[in-house]
This record gives structure tokens, sequence and C-alpha cells, in this order.
């Protein structure tokens, strides 16, 4: 049986370029980058490029590139990290309310701290209105944080117009954007965007897990996570992980030379399936924009059934997608973020979350559209809602 990945979103297959320039660095040029020593030449001139060739992708000065982790830290080093270094001048944090986790509980950890924060709210679509960033803006904000594409219903947001409101209307506040889910597959130029601080996760693009990119604009200030030595430029401490940072030095490449070649593969497997889906099933809706979207998700919610039952059939059939249900979550909770566009909690507990990768093909994309049908309607007959909804229909 054919396995068809629509789960993207979880993690990508490295490419075989950014494993081939990975593999020397595991054993043959082990060295600590920070050796003056032979040993420490290779990994040093590596971490080099693969600095150079994230800036290029980021449109920014090599060093204002920082290497972390993950997207997640990058997230926590810019949230904490610009908050921490900037209390003096202020407590007052604004983000939306459809963040994600590592945004949103970093930002709870602030606020036991004794900051203020401000979670201004999106539209059914998902959108953030600048004007209401700029209502919520006041003489102590420090930072905004609004993620640049949401990474559950694929909204891209108006990032250089709340970057402008911010920089016009804030004193001196920092503009962060959560770049995770979009990097690699829309463009993130950041002098573009007019962000201070952009964070980026390597394995959403054909880079390798354990490698996280954080771009911090020259003359903003954050307070390190990690206290020791003075790798990357102070502002994160320990031996680098120079395999993961060549990886996704490579995988930075790989996405600015083929972006659009990307999303336009990317864009006709995600216009059959939504037309596809809600050609063929009654009762499914798309959450988020139709067009100001990323180009490799597709969010619906099915009426009278849960996520979790759709996943497990679609499984059996060899198609691995996720879901924003209580049943699939494992703080057992709807998805924060279909709650925040309005969607009702029934409702919500019947989404899917498919996440497309440039090894799908439309064929992939009509088997789909195939099983789907059927797997809808097995698991609605079997749904007391369902029946319940056709009763009243015939009264």
């Amino acid at each position: 049986m054919k396995t068809i990945n629509f789960d993207h979103f979880a993690a990508t297959k490295m490419r075989p370029e950014v494993k081939a320039a990975m593999e020397p660095f595991f054993m043959e040029e082990y060295g600590n980058a920070q050796s003056i020593h032979n040993l420490g030449d290779a990994p040093r001139e590596a971490l080099d490029k693969a600095r150079l060739q994230a800036a290029s992708l980021f449109n920014c000065n090599v060093n204002e590139v920082i290497f972390t982790s993950s997207g997640s830290e990058s997230n926590n080093l810019a949230i904490k990290g610009a908050a921490l270094a900037r209390m003096d001048k202020g407590k007052h944090i604004i983000a939306s309310s459809i963040e994600h986790f590592s945004v949103l509980n970093a930002l709870k950890s602030l606020e036991k701290l004794g900051f203020e924060i401000n979670l201004v709210p999106v539209d059914k679509d998902g959108f953030v209105n600048p004007e209401d960033v700029k209502k919520a803006m006041k003489k102590d904000t420090i930072l905004v944080s609004i993620t640049n594409a949401s990474n559950e219903i694929g909204t891209i947001q108006n990032i250089k117009e709340i970057s402008n409101i911010v920089h016009e209307y804030g004193n001196g506040a920092y503009m962060h954007t959560d770049a995770n889910t979009s990097c690699g597959f829309i463009e993130t130029d950041v002098k573009e965007l007019g962000v201070d601080m952009l964070s980026a996760a390597p394995h959403r693009f054909y880079g390798p897990k354990g490698s996280g990119l954080f771009y911090l604009k020259k003359g903003t200030r954050v307070m390190p996570l990690i206290d020791g030595g003075i790798q990357e430029f102070g502002r994160r401490a320990g031996t680098e992980n120079v395999p993961a940072i060549v990886g996704a030095g490579v995988a930075c490449e790989l996405a600015k030379n083929e972006l659009n070649k990307r999303k336009e593969h990317l864009l006709s497997i995600q216009k059959y399936i939504i037309d596809g889906v809600l050609s063929s099933i009654d009762e499914v809706y798309l959450n988020g924009n139709r067009e100001k979207r990323l180009p490799n998700n597709i969010n619906f919610v099915v009426k009278y059934i849960e996520g979790e039952s759709m996943l497990m059939w679609l499984n059996n059939s060899g198609i691995m997608v996720a879901s924003g249900s209580a049943c699939t979550s494992k703080i057992l909770k709807s998805s924060h973020v279909l709650t925040a566009i309005g969607v009702d909690a029934a409702l919500a507990q019947g989404s899917l979350l498919i996440s497309l990768g440039e090894d799908n093909t439309i064929e992939d994309a009509k088997f789909f559209v195939e099983q789907l049908s059927p797997i809808v309607q097995k698991l609605r007959n079997m749904s007391p809602l369902y029946e319940e909804a056709k009763k009243e229909t015939v009264k």
C-alpha cells in the first residue's frame, strides 16, 4: 500500500543535498568550530557558509543570523529574550490569539513575572486587523509578536503593515514574527516585512530536526536564555551542532532557489483537494482565507464526526493527516485557533489539517478526495448527531 504524507507540518523528509552536506561533519570533520587549531577550520568555515545561506534567504547581514536548536527555541529567545532585556522600558506585550504554543506559553511564563500580555483577536478568516494592534499599543509596549502565517489555518498576515504601525506608534517596541511554518514556502525578506526578529524551523522545509534559525536585527537587544560561552555572538552559548547547522544552511539555499517552483507545484495540489472535497462532500467547511493562505496548507472541518476517526480511517488507506480535535491533542482541548476564528466547539472536533510537500502529486490528491468521501459517509452513518440532523431535516 502506498503511503501518502499529508502531514508535512510535523516534519519534512530531508533533501538528499542536505543529507550529503551534513555527513562529513559527523565523523570526518568532527572538530569544534571554536577551536583555533586545524580541527576547527572546516567546521568554522561550514558555519560561516550556513550563516551566509540563511542570511541570503532572509535578505539580512550574516551577523544578524543566530542558530538555535528549533523553531520553538527561536520563538522563546525572541519573546523572553526581548522582554527580559527591555523590562526597564516597560512590561506590555502584544500578540495574537492564534499564535503557536511556543509563543503563547512563553508569554504565560512572562505573565507570571509581572508582564502584561494583550492578545488581539482575529476575524473569521484568521486575520489580525492592524488597527487592533495600533489600538492596543501603549507607552510601555516593548514587544509585538504576530505569526507570519498560521500553522493551522494557513492565513498569511499583513506583517509589513503591522510592523509599520509598531515602529511608528510604539515607543521603541520590537516587532517579531513567527515564520516557522511559512519560511521556505513564501517570501521571508526581513527588510520587506520590516521586522526586528524572525523565527524559522528548517525541519519544516526539508532541513534537519534539531536546527533552528533566528533573525535578530542589528541593534535589537535580547537577553540570552542559555548562558555560557561566546557562541552565536554571545546570544546562545553551547558548542555548535555543526551537522544540523550545515543542513539548515543548505535547506535555506534550496528554499531561496526553488521558492516559485515550490509554490506553483503546491498551489495546484491545494486547489485540486479544496475543490474536490467541497464539491463532493456536503457540510464541509474550509478554515482560513481561500486566497491569502500558505500554498501547502488546507484545513477543513467536517460536520457530525470527529477528526480522530477520520485520521484513523485515512491512515488505514495509507494517508497521513493531522487534526485539531481534542481527541488528537495531548492537552485534550480543541484547537485554540479554530476557537479564535469562531468555529463552534462541536464542529471543531471534526477538523482535518492537511499540509503538503514537494513529494506530493496530483495523483495523491485525487486518491485522497476519492477516499475521504466514503469515509465521511461511513462515519456519519454511525453518528447519532448525523441521524438526529437527518430527522430534523425531514421535519
